[in-house]
């Protein structure tokens, strides 16, 4: 049971989170009736608002990291675990929410693999992808994030892939998750990255709200992390050394280059439901996959810098859709 009294079930794709209220049905019928139920054959269960019953949102969490996805699942209530899919698949209740999270693996078709599995099998209103990410701007340093605002393929032609649902050739997170993000981060204590250097020093008005934040009021001295609503490179390989990294600013003009945001984000928009990818910087594109695997200590602190603040998110999320009252 959710908190609300309403039953807990899978929820159907074409439901989706509004920043206005409870999700909102795509389908036409259901619209017209008044209702919100749909047939068997589409494997959901069924509820009527008129019955005082009410959705349970469900939304999934893709990390980067087995140690990021273990953190979720111990934050989570009545917590499962199943293996399907070539996924192994954490799930529970947590601020109103049904939450599913697994990690996909490195690559494109991993990762699509994975997102049309949680959108398909558990029909997810939204998807969260978090993970790290080298650097390509140089206003950005090691540890701070990048919301992908957009997201855009290398090595890729995005004519061809255009010519397919849902016809497009760069794709987005949803607006106001990406502004729920960015008031995440900033009650978190981090600075826009894309403010000048004198707009963000000590006294100005961002600093000051960066060093009231809670996670900070113990280390006032130390240089803020940053974030920006930025441009996410997506591509098969991983991008290390100058010249391979020139090429990728020259042809997408990223901040930050991965290998799965810009497929989670299209295969969200496919499916026509929401999604939020978020980023840390981990190196500057300077640096062997071996050589920054072997930073265990590193990972196992972005892990859960990572998961805390995905979670962060889905808290002030509920509080936004009156599901969750804490913050």
């Amino acid at each position: 049971m959710d908190p609300s009294g309403g039953q807990v079930f899978r929820a159907c794709a074409r439901l989706r989170l509004t920043p206005y209220g409870l999700p909102q049905c795509r389908c036409r019928a259901n619209q017209a009736a008044g209702t919100m139920s749909h047939s068997k054959n589409q494997n959901v269960r069924l509820f009527t608002p008129r019955q005082g019953r009410r959705m349970t949102p469900t939304i999934a969490i893709i990390g980067a990291l087995d140690k990021e996805v273990r953190h979720i699942y111990h934050s989570v209530e009545h917590g499962t675990v199943t293996d399907e899919a070539g996924l192994t698949v954490m799930g529970g209740s947590y601020h109103g929410f049904n939450l599913v999270a697994t990690t996909a693996g490195m690559g494109t078709v991993n990762v699509a693999a994975a997102t049309q599995h949680l959108i398909s099998a558990y029909g997810a209103n939204a998807v969260i992808f978090s993970g790290i990410a080298g650097g390509l701007n140089p206003a950005l340093h090691i540890g701070d994030v990048v919301i992908g605002e957009h997201l855009r393929y290398i090595d890729t032609d995005t004519a061809l892939i255009a010519e397919s649902t849902p016809h497009l050739e760069e794709f987005a997170s949803s607006d106001f998750l990406v502004d729920v993000a960015e008031e995440t981060l900033v009650a978190h204590g981090f600075v826009n990255a894309a403010l000048d250097e004198e707009a963000s020093e000590a006294g100005t008005a961002a600093r000051a709200a960066a060093d009231a934040s809670y996670f900070r009021r113990n280390n006032p001295d130390a240089e803020p992390q940053r974030y920006l609503r930025g441009v996410i490179a997506t591509g098969n390989r991983f991008i290390t050394g100058e010249e391979l990294k020139q090429a990728v600013i020259a042809a997408t003009r990223a901040d930050c280059a991965e290998m799965e945001g810009a497929a989670v984000a299209h295969i969200a928009a496919k499916n026509q439901v929401d999604c939020l990818v978020l980023r840390a910087i981990s190196d500057n594109c300077d640096e062997e996959y071996d050589a920054l695997s072997a930073r265990s200590f590193d990972l196992e602190e972005y892990a859960h810098t990572a998961s805390a603040l995905t979670l962060a998110i889905v808290r002030r999320l509920a509080t936004r859709l009156g599901l969750s009252y804490r913050d």
